[in-house]
């Protein structure tokens, strides 16, 4: 495709975008959500073509040797496609934030003001092999009034293709613009950076996927970007915790799912404990195929007794590992373990494990990531988990949103000013 047709195919995504933009910002909380039912009740219906299209998509991965985490994002089986489909349900039961009104007073000369919760307009979202993604953000577009252009990635299309053409034809099926909802079906990579400049049209670039994406989206953007999703997660082992409850929590937080961005990558354990726990933990692991990055400490406790272990780096300690890898790092005491998170966060999630109220109020004021936790796992960060119904995206900036970006991340609000022939002084 020349620039020329580039540009063009560009302006008329985002000039369709914003029109049917117009159509879903008035639409009322019952229409949205008959409008929402019936995109589920299309996508069950075409469960068995989505799985068909995605295990094309599988099958192409595999042939260009894509690596296991990337896989198990690509994979959609019957459990995972029916879950998805199940998130719509719980996002139509959520209260709808457009239109909500607050901060209402009335000031000293005489306006009366407030603010109306209001949508966005039109999102951009570019993501990599997750086709989970083109659901979950047109459901949540639509709930909130917005338009939404998708560029997935080229792992992903058969699924994007298909799961797009079932979402618009239900959208047209209540008498709706089908373009509330497109699709950028093309791998060409000059497209995203298109997307990115196209502020006369787009609202918001929300970039899902991996550390290059999101400099990319930072870098060439006009648009305003929502940076996350890359989670290099910590959990403190501090010396008050129970550590025997404790070894599960670190099992869920690293195995149940080691491919996204919520699970654990570096186990911090405090020295007053380490001579017990950190060969505990590591045959609890290695039970389950962990393999270990771990510091001198742990190293002289862990050699000779069987584990896959290697020692860590600075770069490993900064590495999101996205696989059945952990970093252990022995540390002095709980300061040490916030200093170490404050080097080689993220910002995602952290946690700590300890029945010591102090040390966990300590912990909570001092970590500024965007989920932290007192005696939980860190796989919890996640928009579903946390009742927002299926998410955007995790947010690890602070402006506008943070951590898991549900309903009320995809809204803005105007001012309302209501006088009485009111003129300034």
């Amino acid at each position: 495709m020349s620039q020329t047709n580039q540009a063009q195919y560009l302006q008329q995504l985002g000039s369709q975008a914003k029109q049917a933009s117009y159509a879903l910002a008035n639409l009322s909380a019952a229409q949205k959500a008959d409008l929402l039912e019936a995109i589920a009740e299309a996508l069950t219906q075409n469960i068995p073509a989505i799985l068909t299209a995605n295990a094309k998509d599988v099958a192409a991965a595999k042939a260009e040797g894509l690596n296991d985490a990337m896989i198990d994002r690509l994979l959609l089986n019957e459990s995972r496609l029916a879950g998805i489909i199940g998130d719509i349900g719980d996002v139509v039961r959520l209260a709808d934030p457009v239109g909500e009104e607050f901060g209402s007073r009335v000031l000293d000369n005489g306006l009366r003001l407030t603010r109306r919760r209001v949508p966005l307009g039109v999102i951009g979202v570019i993501y990599e092999a997750r086709p989970n993604v083109t659901v979950d953000i047109a459901v949540l577009a639509i709930k909130t009034g917005n338009a939404v252009i998708l560029r997935g990635g080229k792992e992903t299309l058969e699924s994007n293709k298909l799961i797009s053409e079932v979402i618009r034809g239900a959208i047209a099926s209540q008498g709706l613009p089908v373009d509330a909802v497109q699709l950028i079906d093309s791998p060409d990579r000059a497209l995203v950076t298109g997307l990115l400049k196209l502020d006369q049209y787009v609202d918001m670039i929300v970039p899902r996927g991996g550390q290059a994406l999101q400099r990319l989206c930072a870098e060439q953007a006009t648009i305003p970007v929502i940076l996350g999703g890359i989670g290099i997660c910590h959990l403190y082992v501090d010396k008050h915790a129970d550590l025997e409850r404790a070894l599960e929590v670190i099992a869920n937080a690293k195995v149940q799912r080691p491919t996204v961005c919520n699970a654990l990558d570096t186990l911090l354990v405090d020295t007053a404990v380490a001579e017990r726990f950190v060969p505990q933990i590591a045959e609890c692991l290695h039970r389950l195929g962990v393999r270990f990055s771990v510091c001198e400490q742990s190293y002289a406790l862990l050699d000779g007794l069987g584990f896959d272990i290697s020692p860590a780096t600075e770069q490993s300690f900064a590495t999101e590992w996205l696989s059945l890898t952990l970093g252990i790092k022995v540390v002095s005491d709980i300061d040490t373990a916030i200093a170490h998170i404050r080097t080689y966060s993220s910002g995602h999630s952290e946690a700590i494990l300890t029945d010591d109220i102090h040390a966990a109020t300590h912990f909570m004021n001092e970590v500024n990531s965007a989920a932290v936790y007192v005696n939980a796992s860190t796989r919890f960060t996640d928009g579903g988990q946390f009742g927002l119904g299926a998410e955007v995206a995790v947010s690890t900036q602070k402006l506008h949103a943070r951590g898991p970006m549900g309903l009320e991340a995809l809204t803005t609000y105007k001012w309302l000013a209501w006088g009485d022939y009111t003129s300034r002084a």
